[in-house]
This record gives structure tokens, C-alpha cells and sequence, in this order.
């Protein structure tokens, strides 16, 4: 379990100090882009992806009309719509096209990704920077090895994205406090609109 308990407290501790460095004015413009939307597209892929399931639920639960993007019933995205994006290295081609797809449709774009030179920030109307490792950042740990043990630098503990990952779960699941708070939901108002099918 020595690994684990490691693992454990470096994700811990990441999460708190990005949590710490993150532009809050361009969080709140991230949230203030979703309540004033028409409907919400969100989207990631791979495990972001997963997180971006996770957070639209909670909107859903929220009475938000939102749609994960690639589902078979998600609607063409228009003007007065948002597409939330989660994207690590913001580079991915589904991410990178599903943001350009939505800017020539007049929608805005919002992302949580680690890269502020990255293709989706450029496109984003707003992004927040989740500092973590992404594929990339793996690649260049590979090439430093060495310089890196020299400096005392050890590898990561937690594998490819999960600091980006986790981080953004964290500030999303707080993101639905907040938004919940703005917009006078309950708990209970939300519990209603849970499925009950499961």
C-alpha cells in the first residue's frame, strides 16, 4: 500500500494547490456562460470524457438542458449555445473540431485544459488553466530522465492525466455548489430530477 497512500496524498496535495492558483474571475465567467446559455454541450475524451458525463449530469440535475456531446439524441449546436470542452492538452482533433464546428455556428466555447497555447484556448471564449500532466508532458519526462533525477525531481507517482483529471472533477463538482447557490436549487430540487430509472 505504499504506493497507494503515496499516490494518494500527491493527488491531494495537487489538487489543493491548483485549486489555489486558478483564475477565479475566469471561472465565473465559465459559470456565468453556462447559466445564461440556451442548452449546454459538453464534451471530452477518454477519461475527460468521462468527467464531462459527470458534470453534465449534475447540470442536468440542475433543470440545465444539456446534451453529452457523440450521444445519439444530441441536437445540432447553434447561436445562444455553450459547448463546455475538458481537454488536458487541448490539442486533441475531436475537441480542437467540435469547438471550431461551434464557433462557425455562433455558439460560445468554454475549456478546462492545461495548455494556455494550446488550439481549443485559442478558440475558447473562456478557458481556465487546470495545471497537470498530460500525454505529452509524459513523453518529456521520458527524454529528461536523467537531468531530472539529478535535479531530485522523482517521476509522478499518479499516471498520465490523472492530476489534470482529478483537479477538474474537484473544481466542477464545486462549480454545481456555487451554481446551485446563484440560482436558488436545492438539494432536494435536484434529487427530483435524478433518474429514476436504475
Amino acid at each position: 500500500m505504499k504506493y497507494a497512500k503515496s499516490a494518494a496524498v500527491e493527488i491531494v496535495d495537487h489538487i489543493k494547490k491548483v485549486v489555489h492558483e486558478i483564475d477565479v474571475k475566469n471561472v465565473k465567467a465559465l459559470m456565468d456562460n453556462l447559466i445564461c446559455a440556451k442548452r449546454v454541450f459538453v464534451y471530452g475524451m477518454g477519461r475527460s470524457g468521462l468527467i464531462a458525463q459527470a458534470f453534465g449530469m449534475r447540470l442536468a440535475n440542475l433543470n440545465f438542458q444539456v446534451y453529452i456531446v457523440g450521444g445519439v439524441t444530441t441536437p445540432a449546436i447553434d447561436k445562444g449555445d455553450f459547448l463546455f470542452l475538458i481537454s488536458g492538452s487541448g490539442n486533441t482533433k475531436s475537441i480542437v473540431m467540435a469547438a471550431k464546428i461551434a464557433k462557425e455556428k455562433g455558439a460560445k466555447v468554454g475549456a478546462l485544459t492545461s495548455n494556455p497555447d494550446s488550439q481549443v484556448a485559442k478558440l475558447a471564449d473562456v478557458f481556465v488553466i487546470i495545471r497537470g500532466r498530460t500525454k505529452e508532458h509524459v513523453e518529456d519526462l521520458k527524454k529528461e530522465y536523467l537531468v531530472n533525477q539529478l535535479r531530485g525531481q522523482h517521476v509522478p507517482y499518479s499516471p498520465l492525466g490523472t492530476l489534470f483529471e482529478d483537479t477538474c472533477l474537484i473544481l466542477l463538482d464545486s462549480a454545481i455548489v456555487q451554481i446551485m447557490h446563484e440560482m436558488g436549487i436545492s438539494e432536494r430540487d435536484m434529487k427530483k430530477r435524478h433518474t429514476n430509472i436504475e
